[in-house]
């Protein structure tokens, strides 16, 4: 029978407690933590990633998107491959369903969306006059017009007409004229650079989805010599999938559903190229809280064009803003229950900062980049106080 150990009495158990505590614990641990030379280091690094990535942005932007585009098409090439169907004729078939649907959807809508571009700079130009005949103009009004006054009298006074001091000749700088074909030239490069890219991404993704499982592997064994790092390493590979995965579907269910019932609210109320509109808020749904005011405002002007009524043009901007609500505050949180969600406040500041760092592509890529830190923040011991900031 084992020997019993003896009790300590309740009063001397604190004493000991704590004398064992102070004795564990080192005194500099605080200092050691608040290191400043780590802390610079630190912040050094940091600058110089966003200095990097802002530099390298023509190079990182089309490997975010084939790696989105990887993780929304490699379900489907999971299931063709146990369907005794080869990887790369997987991959294959899968990114030319894509480019096929995305084809023929702009396609038919090619006719109204050129409508609707040409109609936009007409009614904003009829809003704002609009808006100068029925207000008296205001004092910043008043102000700005004596400065533009002003201007003007300077301007007439440096003219070739104005008389010059005897013995300087005045130099009158003639800006360019305008050019129809530079203009031409300009847009078909920017066309081509667009088609460029698209095809980079796609030939990215190709190559992501065929090789797939060598790369996870090499990733796997060159991470480090330990087995607890490459675990890990496998572990956030595995979250990093099932959390885009599931990212994309519920943005892809969401999308859908916005854009179907924005058309047909549309529809419904009599407004010119409703589909047009739906598609576009379908794909800005992508960006929270401003993607859905940009359609609001798009509506709105649109609208008051068609309907000539600001009550009608903003009941229109309502409507719009009104979907996106219920979606937003309802069917959203219901379907990311097993996705990692972040908090509004981390999600309003992350579309702030890459849109000031890649611009629209930014906005557009901001929250899945924002995902992927969040589950690489979660599984790493130093990084965890970050992911915790980042979630609800």
């Amino acid at each position: 029978m084992p020997a019993s150990i003896p009790q300590m009495p309740s009063s001397d158990v604190l004493p000991a407690v704590e004398s064992l505590s102070s004795e564990s614990v080192p005194t500099d641990s605080t200092q050691s933590a608040l290191d400043p030379r780590g802390i610079a280091l630190a912040v050094l690094a940091t600058a110089a990633a966003i200095l990097l990535a802002q530099y390298m942005q023509s190079v990182l932007i089309p490997f975010v998107l084939a790696g989105l585009v990887f993780y929304a098409l490699d379900p489907l090439v999971d299931r063709l491959q146990r369907l005794h169907v080869p990887r790369a004729l997987g991959a294959g078939l899968a990114i030319s369903l894509v480019v096929s649907g995305c084809a023929v959807l702009t396609y038919s809508l090619m006719d109204n969306a050129l409508e609707v571009v040409e109609q936009l700079p007409v009614a904003a130009r009829k809003v704002r006059s609009r808006l100068e005949t029925d207000h008296p103009p205001t004092a910043i009004e008043k102000v700005q017009e004596a400065a533009r006054e002003i201007d003007a009298a300077a301007a007439a006074a440096a003219s070739p007409e104005a008389s010059a001091p005897p013995g300087v000749a005045r130099v009158v700088i003639e800006e360019p004229a305008f050019r129809a074909s530079d203009y031409v030239l300009w847009s078909s490069l920017s066309a081509l650079s667009l088609l460029g890219q698209a095809s980079l991404v796609l030939f990215l993704s190709y190559f992501l989805l065929v090789y797939d499982d060598l790369f996870k592997r090499k990733l796997v064994e060159n991470i480090g010599p330990t087995l607890g790092r490459k675990r890990i390493t496998v572990q956030i590979l595995n979250d990093i999938a099932v959390q885009i995965e599931g990212f994309i579907a519920v943005q892809v269910v969401t999308s859908v559903v916005v854009g179907i019932v924005t058309g047909v609210t549309l529809w419904a109320v009599g407004l010119n190229n409703p589909w047009v509109w739906a598609v576009a808020a379908a794909v800005l749904n992508v960006v929270p809280y401003f993607g859905p005011l940009i359609v609001a405002a798009g509506l709105g002007i649109v609208g008051y064009l068609q309907f000539e009524s600001a009550a009608a043009a903003l009941g229109v901007a309502s409507l719009a803003m009104l979907i996106t609500t219920v979606e937003g505050y309802w069917l959203t949180p219901a379907l990311m229950q097993r996705v990692a969600q972040m908090n509004r406040i981390a999600i309003f500041a992350g579309i702030l900062f890459w849109s000031w760092l890649w611009g629209v592509p930014g906005m557009l890529l901001a929250i899945p980049m924002m995902v992927v830190t969040k589950v690489v923040c979660d599984r790493i011991e130093g990084l965890q106080p970050i992911g915790n900031m980042l979630g609800e």
